[in-house]
Parts: structure tokens; C-alpha cells; sequence
């Protein structure tokens, strides 16, 4: 019985470390993927017909509005022209095995998205849309659209649901609000753009730094690359700072996913916002 008796306690024991071990763990992984919110409304939603209250159409929302997304060949972004046909797009092919003058594509496959959305502006920065959503190709899903900010991860809903009077007000809108990843105080001593890669991004722009000590230490926005911007706000910076920010996508040693992580972590700063 005493051995027994300590067994049991031996195991409660073991049992109670891991529970203390792991709760900062799965409090996070519960709060960055929204755990709770995405379960209520799955279940919500599967009592009905499958979709989701929009909130009502806001005065002054409607206009000229355009979704810019990167995609490999394969992905499947038919949700544009079927549930978001109230947007025009520009869809970039950043992977075509063979020409085709009825895709759009980018000089180079660098950068992850960073380079679809540079090009875009260059291409177009004279007649850009009132609002520019800047999108991944996923339409949603728990675990590849996680960052999607909205109960279901979907792309479609973060469209339907997007204030663009406030967009246009505030200039640059990140479609993420949760503060984890990018926001919390251990995420803004970021790793990926350090000062002297704020300085190398920059160089060159309307915005160049002369010395490294000038750089921002900290370096924080919400992740991950979805945002949208109005047309006045992204011509707050010249052409030029585009074409030099592209060039250092194509021409910097760090990796596509590296570079394309730097990005990542700068579209705010690119905009107009705050290093944090």
C-alpha cells in the first residue's frame, strides 16, 4: 500500500510540474490563435448556415478598392471572384513555370509577399485605389491562417468586417490586433530587424539614417504582413522609396524568408507609424 501510495504521489507530482511547465505555454498558443473565440464560433456558426453577421455597411465605405495578394502556382484563390467580388485585385504568380501575358508576376521570387506588394505600389503608384488590402492567399483555416484576425481565421470574413472609412482616417490598418507575435515587450527586441538592418532597409529612402545609433533599438508592430493602407498614405513617400526598398529585397544576401521576415516586421514604419 505505501508503495502504491507513493506512486500515486509520485505521479500527482509529476503531473503538477508539467501543468506549471506548460501553462504559459497553451496560455499563449490559446490566446495567438484565438482559441476560444474560433470554437464558440464554430460551433455558432455550424447551428446556422455556415456564415457569419457581418456588421452593417458604414457610410462613405463603398468606392474604389483593391485586394494585392502574392501566391504560388498552386494556390487556389477562387474566394477572390466568388466571395469578394465587391474588390478588385491584383494577384501576383510568384512562381510561374511558364509565361502567360494574363498573369501579373514579380521581377524576382524574393521576399515572400514583401516583393507582390512593393511591385504593386511601383507599378501603380499613380493610380492607386482609395484602399489597398494587402492579403495572404489562404481563405482561412485554424492552423495555415492562424494570423488571420477574426473568430474563423477567414480572409473573407476580415474583408467583409474592414472599417474602410477607418482606414482611410487612420492611413495604414493592421488586420492583426492580437499583440502576440510582434507586440509583447520580448517580441520588440526583434532578432529579424536589428539596427543595422533598419539602417541597410532605409538607406537610400526619404527616410535614410546617417549612423546606426540612430536606428531604433525596439522594433514592434502585430504580425504578419496583412494590412491595409489608404492611396494618400502610401504616397507619403515618394516612388523612389519603393523602387529602393524593392532593390534591397532583390539585391540583400539574407534569404527569401529572412528578407521577407525583416519586411514583416517594417510595413508599419514604412507607413508612417511609430518603430513600436
Amino acid at each position: 500500500m505505501r508503495l502504491a501510495l507513493r506512486l500515486g504521489l509520485a505521479v500527482c507530482s509529476g503531473l503538477l510540474i508539467a501543468l506549471v511547465l506548460l501553462n504559459r505555454p497553451i496560455t499563449n498558443f490559446w490566446d495567438q490563435y484565438g482559441v476560444a473565440s474560433y470554437i464558440k464560433t464554430r460551433l455558432k456558426t455550424s447551428l446556422k448556415d455556415g456564415t457569419l453577421d457581418y456588421l452593417p455597411a458604414l457610410p462613405g465605405a463603398t468606392g474604389d478598392k483593391i485586394i494585392v495578394m502574392a501566391k504560388l502556382e498552386k494556390d487556389d484563390i477562387n474566394f477572390i471572384s466568388s466571395d469578394l467580388s465587391d474588390w478588385q485585385s491584383a494577384i501576383y504568380t510568384v512562381n510561374p513555370t511558364q509565361e502567360d501575358p494574363f498573369i501579373l508576376t514579380t521581377p524576382v521570387n524574393k521576399g515572400r509577399e514583401a516583393m507582390a506588394y512593393l511591385t504593386y505600389i511601383i507599378d501603380n503608384y499613380s493610380t492607386l485605389p482609395s484602399i489597398i488590402a494587402f492579403l495572404h492567399p489562404h481563405r482561412d483555416g485554424f492552423f495555415s491562417a492562424w494570423h488571420t484576425d477574426t473568430p474563423l481565421h477567414s480572409n473573407v470574413d476580415a474583408m467583409h468586417m474592414l472599417n474602410l472609412s477607418y482606414v482611410k482616417q487612420q492611413g495604414y490598418v493592421n488586420l492583426r490586433c492580437k499583440q502576440s507575435p510582434g507586440c509583447l515587450e520580448k517580441d520588440t527586441h526583434n532578432a529579424h530587424v536589428t539596427p543595422a538592418i533598419y539602417k541597410e532597409v532605409f538607406s537610400g529612402t526619404s527616410t535614410a539614417i546617417d549612423h546606426v545609433s540612430q536606428a531604433p533599438t525596439l522594433v514592434g508592430a502585430a504580425c504578419c504582413a496583412q494590412f491595409a493602407v489608404s492611396n494618400d498614405q502610401a504616397r507619403k513617400r515618394p516612388l523612389s522609396d519603393y523602387e529602393s526598398l524593392r532593390a534591397w529585397v532583390t539585391g540583400t544576401s539574407l534569404s527569401d524568408a529572412k528578407s521577407g521576415r525583416v519586411m514583416e516586421f517594417l510595413w508599419h514604419v514604412v507607413f508612417g507609424m511609430s518603430a513600436v
